[in-house]
């Protein structure tokens, strides 16, 4: 088997400032799991090794700016964990839920909330239409897990009344929200926003879509 732990990239100076001093052993073994037993499974591409930092971590911890205080979240299409466990390392004071249907992330997914000794997330093998009716969160969040269209179908039915959508995506939010103009309707979402978060330094940014219920806008 390759010895790809020789990848594990280096903590960056920036680290130490966007995680706590407890938290930031948690995030550095983490991206050690990603880069060994993430790559090993096919969860991380080779190549994307040296970058899980910048374009992985940072990437999904400039969301946290956006998560009310001990929030419910519930992360779907979780993936490695991004930015469902990225979120729980950085902020102890969120429940997290990562919801996954492939056999082999879960698996990554248990080992890794283990190994971390993350007791406030929990690992749900399922698709998010499996919680429809059963379950509601303060924010759902997804990382490039479909076009705008289509998540909001599978996210809005887990939006508390008062929660939000933060759904992560690049140079085509403008688009997708555009795109998406029927379904929003449809599950009677406030118009949405896309919004820039970033880390406390902003080192790092990410390009979020939020968006909320017609209701919680006509409170706000």
């Amino acid at each position: 088997m390759t010895d790809v732990s020789r990848e594990t990239p280096p903590t960056p100076e920036v680290a130490r400032g966007a995680f706590s001093s407890d938290r930031l052993p948690l995030a550095e073994r983490y991206v050690e799991l990603l880069a060994t037993a993430g790559v090993e499974r096919g969860l991380i591409g080779p190549r994307e090794a040296p970058k899980l930092w910048d374009r992985h971590v940072f990437n999904c911890l400039a969301v946290a700016s956006l998560v009310p205080t001990g929030a419910t979240v519930a992360d779907l299409g979780s993936g490695a964990g991004l930015p469902g466990l990225v979120l729980a390392i950085g902020r102890p004071d969120l429940t997290v839920t990562v919801v996954e249907p492939l056999q082999r992330r879960t698996t990554f997914l248990e080992e890794a909330v283990d190994e971390l000794g993350l007791g406030s997330v929990r690992v749900v093998r399922g698709r998010a239409e499996d919680l429809h009716g059963r379950e509601r969160f303060d924010v759902v969040t997804a990382r490039a897990l479909a076009p705008l269209a289509r998540l909001v179908g599978w996210a809005m039915p887990l939006v508390a009344g008062s929660g939000v959508l933060l759904a992560m995506k690049g140079s085509s939010a403008a688009q997708e929200v555009a795109d998406a103009s029927g379904a929003l309707r449809e599950h009677r979402c406030a118009p949405p926003e896309i919004v820039q978060a970033s880390v406390p330094d902003g080192s790092s940014t990410a390009t979020v879509v939020r968006v909320a219920r017609v209701e919680r806008a006509r409170l706000g």
